[in-house]
């Protein structure tokens, strides 16, 4: 019993990394524009960095092993595209404000801040539900491996964390709700640690992970190249956006490299 607490800790404190995340955006003006603006494509460089070379990989990895290399890349290519397409769906159903003139800078621009904030803690939380099964099971095989595995999620959730806190802040000038969502999205990893416990220890294999992985890689870069860019767009200049983006990406980068 003391290893199952041990392994359940473990993907509680990797999920909530993403409220230091959340919370570092709470030390930022909610009038800064620019700081907006490089929050946001720095979230969709760490989440296309992120959905292209690691959950993409994995998910190939994953599917390989249970059904070969050849079925197992073309497994992956369908379950991401399925990702994006799902998360099109969800967009496409959730109502959008129309801009007039008027309300262009105001409260239309506001609302579609807070919708890129929600869907990208939706995608975000699902993301991290999988990471908490799979280090909840890696901790109880093996201890050390399931501490490396925690760390490692740790370092990678806290700019996901600013990905959902930044846009709900700039929005809606709470940052209770901007530091909760991020929060919050994170409770999904022991969420996932509790279902490997109760219900998936004896059912889960690399075929249904790898899917879940490619699914949410999908949804991760449409919401980044869908949302989180064209909103940067319109807070900052290019050439700003473009080193938030790629300072994300190397971010992500470092914290898979150092861990």
């Amino acid at each position: 019993m003391n290893d199952v607490w041990f392994a359940f800790l473990l993907t509680l404190f990797a999920g909530l990394a993403t409220g230091i995340g959340g919370a570092l955006v709470m030390f930022t003006k909610k009038t800064n524009m620019k700081f907006l603006s490089i929050a946001l494509s720095f979230s969709a460089g760490v989440m296309i960095f992120v959905s292209f070379v690691e959950i993409f990989s994995k998910a190939t990895e994953s599917l390989s092993n249970e059904y070969g290399d050849g079925n197992g890349f073309l497994f992956t290519v369908i379950a991401f595209f399925a990702g994006i397409g799902l998360i099109a769906l969800i967009d496409k159903l959730i109502p959008h404000h129309e801009d007039t003139e008027s309300d262009n800078e105001g409260a239309g621009a506001h609302e579609e801040l807070n919708r890129t904030g929600i869907m990208s803690a939706l995608a975000i939380g699902i993301h991290n539900f999988p990471e908490g099964l799979v280090t909840f099971m890696a901790a109880m095989h093996d201890p050390t491996l399931g501490v490396a595995i925690a760390v490692a999620i740790a370092i990678h959730n806290i700019p996901e964390g600013i990905a959902i806190s930044a846009p709900i802040y700039y929005a809606t000038g709470s940052k209770k709700k901007a530091l909760l969502m991020a929060v919050g999205s994170g409770l999904t990893e022991p969420l996932g640690a509790l279902a490997a416990y109760f219900l998936l220890s004896q059912v889960l294999h690399d075929g249904l992970f790898g899917i879940s992985f490619a699914v949410v890689g999908g949804m991760m870069v449409f919401i980044s190249l869908h949302q989180l860019l064209p909103a940067a767009h319109k807070y900052g200049e290019h050439h700003m956006i473009m080193k938030g983006l790629f300072g994300g990406m190397a971010v992500m980068a470092l914290s898979l490299i150092i861990v």
